[in-house]
């Protein structure tokens, strides 16, 4: 696995790699945001992708299936596209499996945010890099947790704390109970129609 400059991967570093190897490579972008409202744009904005996978799921989420479908769908030749690494593994030993995995099958993973990208050619620096850069990755989401959890403290101490939003307001509350209860449409349906999941739906019922 060999590691490039970002700059030179936009510059043609990757692509004419893969042209002299006789491969058509494509550019292929990964997305993951944590919420159905957070924004995908600004991930990848500006840059040519030839297709996008976007997930909607936490982090700490191992279900994932559009990034199975691009894991699936890369070919030699192509490059993985992702802003971060926070946003493409879940933790350091998932990041340096999928980065291995796709780099030994002569898939280049670039990551923008650290402007690095990894490819299939071994070397020590790369690897050194990839766990240094994960490791980073992983010590800013515990500090951002931990600011989270003192915020809260802080603001329960206060008495100022008052949960999380509902994510629905009563009269949608209403509106969900009705259709649920009319029973012309799965939990499951009415749930996407919504906008929420399962588990919300059901806290919605439980409080009627």
């Amino acid at each position: 696995m060999r590691v490039l400059d970002s700059k030179m991967t936009h510059k043609g570093g990757i692509s004419t790699m893969a042209a002299k190897q006789g491969r058509g490579g494509k550019q292929v972008g990964y997305i993951r945001v944590s919420s159905v409202g957070q924004n995908t744009e600004r991930q990848l904005d500006g840059i040519k992708l030839d297709k996008t996978f976007t997930d909607k799921a936490s982090g700490k989420d191992a279900n994932r299936p559009q990034l199975k479908a691009a894991l699936e769908f890369l070919r030699d030749g192509d490059v993985l596209v992702v802003h971060s690494m926070d946003r493409l593994a879940r933790n350091l030993m998932d990041l340096r499996r999928i980065v291995e995995e796709l780099t030994a099958k002569g898939i280049a993973v670039r990551f923008e945010k650290e402007n690095l990208a990894f490819t299939s050619e071994h070397n020590a620096m790369s690897d050194l890099l990839l766990n240094v850069m994960g490791s980073f990755a992983e010590f800013e989401r515990a500090l951002i947790r931990e600011r989270q959890r003192e915020g809260i403290a802080i603001a329960k101490a206060k008495g100022k704390y008052k949960g999380r939003k509902r994510s629905l307001t009563p009269e949608r509350v209403a509106d969900l109970r009705k259709l649920v209860k009319a029973g012309k449409k799965t939990k499951a349906a009415v749930a996407r129609e919504f906008g929420i999941s399962r588990q919300t739906l059901y806290e919605c019922m439980r409080a009627a």
